[in-house]
């Protein structure tokens, strides 16, 4: 996958269409990646209690937390005009980089 984590992406298809965020995780073979702040699904939690604890050590409740988005919905943003991009692989000296198609910048 050529989007890794830390990477700020642009949600290009779904209910998040247009909104941008920061990549928090990225499961390669789902190919899925977690955006932070996006797509966020809620999660019914049962306080966990803690064999010799006098209280639960986590909190219960209706827990919100981001879900998973498909790889092919998402874009890179370019880091020179921040705009929406592809990635290429650049080789040089035998070490490959990844390379916005839209203005041929390095990506760190």
């Amino acid at each position: 996958m050529k989007i890794r984590r830390d990477d700020t992406v642009i949600v290009i298809s779904g209910k998040d269409r247009g909104k941008t965020g920061k990549v928090t995780r990225v499961d390669p073979e789902k190919q899925r990646v977690y955006v932070e702040g996006l797509n966020m699904i809620k999660r019914h939690e049962r306080p966990r209690q803690v064999p010799g604890a006098q209280r639960a050590q986590s909190v219960g409740g209706v827990i919100e937390r981001p879900g998973p988005i498909h790889v092919s919905n998402v874009a890179l943003i370019d880091p020179k005009d921040k705009r929406p991009t592809r990635v290429g692989i650049e080789r040089v000296d035998g070490k490959a980089f990844r390379v916005a198609r839209r203005s041929k910048a390095r990506i760190d």
